[in-house]
C-alpha cells in the first residue's frame, strides 16, 4: 500500500473530529449562543460524572481478559514513558520560558497528557473501516482496535486523573490564593495545610508526623476516587472475573439491560466532548496570558520530539520480540506519542477554574496543528510497520 493511500486512510478520522468540532464552535458563537460558558461547564460535569465512567467501564470490562492483560504488558509501560518524557520536557519549558507560576501545571499537563482515549476511539475504528487498511479484515481489525483503545483509555485515565489532576489542582489553588488579600491568604494557607485539624489546634507550633501526613493521604484518596478511576477499577474487577462478566455482558446475560444502559451513556461521550472542544476553542481566539513561545514549545514537544522518541522506543521493543504479533498493537503504541492534549485537561481547567482561557488557546493551536500532524505521523507509522 503506497504512502499516499495510507495518508488518505489516516486523514478520514481527523476530518470527522474537525467537522464536529466546527459545529461546537459554531454553537458557541455569540450569534447562536447555545454552548454558553455556563452550558459548557455544566456539560463538562456530566461528561466527568456520567459519560466518561460509563464508556470506560463498558469498554474495559467487556474487552479485557487476564490473558490479554499479560500479553499487552508493554502498553502501561509505554504510557508511563510518554508521561515521563512529557513531564521532563514540560518542566524544561516552564523553567526556560517562565509562563507564570499559576500556569506551570497547565503547561506540563499539555506536554504530558495526550488524548489517549476519545480521539483514538474515532481514529482506530475509522482506519480499520477503510478499504485497503494495512491491518487485515475490517471486522477483526475493528474488534482488536477497540480492545486496544479501551485499554489505552483506561490506563490513560489512571495517569491523567492522578498525575495531571494534581498539577491542575495546584494551579487552581494558586489562582485562588492570588485572588485573596493578605489577611484572607494567611487564613487560606492555614486551612489548606491542616484541613483535618480542629481550629483550636492551628496555633500549635508542632504537629505529630501522622497529623501532617493526613492532608496528603486525603488528597491522594480523593484523586483516586474520581469517577473515571473508580470506573477503571470496577471494570478491571468485572473483566477478569468470568462469572461476574457473564452476568452483565452477552446476549443472554441476566443483567444485559445494564450493559445496554452503559453503552447508551458511553455513546454520548464522543459527540459531547468534541462539541465541548469546539466550543472551548472559540475562547482561544481571545487574548490570554500564555506566551506564543510557550505554545510553540508545546506543539514541538507533542508533534516532533515525542513522536520521534516513540518510533525509537517501539521499534526497539518490537525488535526484541517483546510485543504481540498483531501489527495494530504496535501502531496504537506509536499513535499514543502523537496525540494532541487530552480533553480531560479542559474539564479539569473548568472544574478548578485554572487557566480556562489559556487552556483554550493551547487547545486551539494544538488541535489545529493536529489535523496535519496526526495524519502525517499516522501515515508514517503505518508505512514503517507495513
Amino acid at each position: 500500500m503506497g504512502f499516499l493511500s495510507l495518508l488518505m486512510v489516516a486523514s478520514m478520522p481527523v476530518v470527522q473530529v474537525l467537522l464536529i468540532g466546527l459545529l461546537g464552535a459554531f454553537l458557541a458563537t455569540k450569534n447562536i449562543n447555545v454552548l454558553t460558558p455556563t452550558a459548557l461547564k455544566d456539560i463538562n460535569k456530566v461528561v466527568f460524572m456520567v459519560f466518561t465512567p460509563s464508556l470506560v467501564f463498558f469498554s474495559f470490562a467487556k474487552s479485557i481478559t487476564l490473558q490479554g492483560i499479560i500479553s499487552w504488558w508493554f502498553m502501561p509501560v509505554n504510557i508511563g514513558i510518554i508521561f515521563l518524557l512529557g513531564s521532563i520536557l514540560g518542566w524544561v519549558i516552564v523553567k526556560v520560558l517562565r509562563p507564570g507560576r499559576h500556569l506551570e501545571g497547565l503547561v506540563i499537563a499539555n506536554c504530558t497528557a495526550g488524548n489517549l482515549g476519545n480521539l483514538m476511539l474515532i481514529l482506530i475504528p475509522a482506519i480499520c473501516a477503510e478499504e485497503g487498511n494495512p491491518f487485515g479484515k475490517i471486522d477483526v481489525c475493528r474488534e482488536n482496535g477497540i480492545t486496544y483503545v479501551s485499554l489505552s483509555m483506561a490506563l490513560g485515565g489512571i495517569f491523567i486523573w492522578t498525575h495531571t489532576y494534581s498539577f491542575m489542582q495546584k494551579d487552581g489553588i494558586l489562582r485562588e490564593k492570588m485572588k485573596l488579600n493578605n489577611a484572607d491568604l494567611e487564613a487560606y494557607q492555614i486551612q489548606t495545610k491542616v484541613p483535618l485539624l480542629p481550629d483550636e489546634n492551628v496555633s500549635e507550633k508542632k504537629q505529630h508526623f501522622m497529623e501532617k501526613l493526613k492532608p496528603t493521604l486525603h488528597r491522594i484518596v480523593e484523586e483516586l476516587m474520581t469517577p473515571p478511576i473508580v470506573a477503571v477499577i470496577v471494570g478491571f474487577i468485572v473483566g477478569v472475573i468470568p462469572w461476574i462478566k457473564s452476568l452483565i455482558f452477552g446476549l443472554n446475560a441476566p443483567l444485559r439491560v445494564l450493559q445496554d444502559s452503559l453503552k447508551l451513556l458511553g455513546d454520548g461521550l464522543l459527540p459531547c466532548i468534541i462539541l465541548i472542544l469546539g466550543g472551548n476553542l472559540t475562547r482561544g481566539l481571545h487574548k490570554s496570558e500564555i506566551k506564543t513561545s510557550v505554545i510553540v514549545a508545546i506543539i514541538c514537544t507533542r508533534y516532533i520530539v515525542l513522536p520521534i522518541a516513540g518510533i525509537g522506543v517501539v521499534r526497539a521493543v518490537k525488535g526484541l520480540g517483546l510485543l504481540p504479533s498483531d501489527t495494530l498493537f504496535a501502531y496504537v503504541l506509536l499513535v499514543q506519542y502523537t496525540l494532541p492534549p487530552g480533553m480531560s485537561i479542559a474539564t479539569m481547567a473548568q472544574l478548578f477554574n485554572a487557566g480556562q482561557e489559556e487552556c483554550s488557546v493551547i487547545f486551539l493551536w494544538t488541535y489545529l496543528v493536529a489535523a496535519l500532524a496526526v495524519t502525517a505521523w499516522s501515515s508514517v507509522f503505518m508505512w514503517i510497520l507495513t
